[in-house]
Parts: structure tokens; C-alpha cells; sequence
């Protein structure tokens, strides 16, 4: 007696995806590559960025507008936690961090967390704006001409400031031999003082609270030349909008 007849489903080996996208629209090895490391490549309708990702049956798809060209360098603003070095910072960056009010216009990619470079870093035991960059421009900006940036700290304080103490801030001041440039100070409240000065040393915010009478209590810069972190949650990210200039 003959064996039944059976069918089997043939099954495929897992392929990456950018091979899979050249055999759906016939584009180069390179355009396959740019498509999807700049997010307009889907996989069942959700956007993959990964080339290296692995398909089978799946639907694949290039989205409407596509170009394939390399993803724009992009500059990450972050809002430091206290207590946080540059590794930890780093390690925080990804999508799910994003503020929820900056979740427009540029659409994160998995690119755009690599090869990051720390520029204009932070006081010491200071938390607030911390910038991120891929572009060499802003890099060098923050770099070779960070001496004329002037930056903004808010610094909450305790104990009593000596008289005269602001407008001895503002003018400049030597204080344990040590000469103190002038600066831009004024109260925010009863407890927080607002710094504006051009690139601090090392612990020179510390210096200038204690010329006073002072002890900071905590330190949080929020701006850095023309550009303001804004209302960026801490330990959340947004991207450098093109209309903001250092």
C-alpha cells in the first residue's frame, strides 16, 4: 500500500537585511546599506536601522522619500545627573530616553549613538547640560573657541553671604591669594545663585561661593554659549535643533 502523500513548508535561512532589500528593489550593496542605517527601511511596517539584522519571510519595504545617503552627523544634549560620569551618561543614551517633549522631527537611529565625542565637559561634582557630538565642526567650536563661550550655572548655596558679597562677585576679587575674575551673578531665589561666566577652571565656582560666605550645595549648568538646555528632564536627551548655534 503507497504511503500517504504529505507536503512540507520550505523554509529559508534567516539572510541580513540589506541583502533581502537588494533582492526587493534591486539597489546596490552601499544604497541597501545607506537605506537603512538612515531608518527608511521596514521590516512587517517597523523601521530597522540595523544592516547586520536578519530577515526570512518577513515583508520588506523602502519607505516613501527614501535617499541613500549617510544620516547627518547629530549633536545630543543631555541633562546630567548628579553623581553621573561621562561613561554612565553615555551608557543612558537611546531612544527610550529621548524627552517626550523633543520626540519630533529627527527620528532616532541606532547610528546616531555611535562614535560620540564629549565636548565642553562639566565642572567637577556638577550636573546639568552635558553635549554630545558627531560633527567635527561644533567639536572644534567647543573646542578651540570654548574660552570665549560664556556658560551659565545655577548653584543652590547655603550660609550667610558677606556684605557687599554679589557686587564683589561681579567686580572680581582675590581671596586666599587667589586672584578671582569678575562674573555675572545674581540671586535666583533666597538660596540659588546664578553664574554666567567664560569657561570656569576647575573648581572655580566652588571658589568664588566661599569668597562670599558661601557653600554650593549643588551645581547645574544649563546653558553653554547661545545654546540653552531648556526644559530637558534629568537623565533625558534631546538633539541640537539647526537653528542653534554655540
Amino acid at each position: 500500500m503507497p504511503a500517504p502523500f504529505s507536503t512540507a513548508l520550505v523554509m529559508t535561512d534567516p539572510i541580513r537585511l540589506s541583502k533581502r532589500l537588494i533582492e526587493v528593489i534591486g539597489c546596490s550593496r552601499r544604497e541597501a546599506e545607506l537605506y537603512i542605517e538612515g531608518g527608511w527601511v521596514t521590516v512587517d511596517g517597523e523601521v530597522i536601522d540595523e544592516t547586520q539584522f536578519k530577515v526570512d519571510s518577513q515583508q520588506v519595504a523602502l519607505l516613501p522619500g527614501a535617499v541613500a545617503t549617510a544620516p547627518e552627523p547629530v549633536t545630543i544634549l543631555f541633562n546630567q545627573l548628579p553623581d553621573l560620569d561621562v561613561d554612565g551618561a553615555l551608557a543612558l543614551l537611546n531612544p527610550g530616553t529621548l524627552s517626550s517633549e523633543h520626540r519630533y522631527g529627527t527620528r532616532p537611529l541606532r547610528g546616531h549613538f555611535l562614535r560620540l565625542n564629549t565636548a565642553a565637559p562639566l565642572q567637577a561634582n556638577a550636573s546639568g547640560l552635558l553635549v554630545f557630538t558627531q560633527d567635527w565642526k561644533i567639536l572644534r567650536k567647543l573646542t578651540d573657541d570654548l574660552a570665549k563661550l560664556e556658560q551659565e550655572y545655577v548653584v543652590e548655596v547655603s550660609g550667610e553671604i558677606i556684605e557687599h558679597g554679589l557686587s564683589r562677585l561681579n567686580q572680581g576679587r582675590t581671596h586666599k591669594g587667589q586672584v578671582l575674575p569678575p562674573v555675572k551673578a545674581s540671586w535666583q531665589n533666597e538660596t540659588r545663585l546664578r553664574f554666567a561666566l567664560k569657561n570656569p577652571a576647575p573648581g572655580l565656582i566652588a571658589t568664588l561661593c566661599a569668597s562670599v560666605g558661601l557653600t554650593p550645595v549643588s551645581i547645574k549648568r544649563i546653558r553653554v554659549g547661545g545654546v540653552s538646555m531648556g526644559k530637558l528632564p534629568a537623565g533625558q536627551w534631546r538633539y541640537l535643533a539647526k537653528t542653534e548655534k554655540f
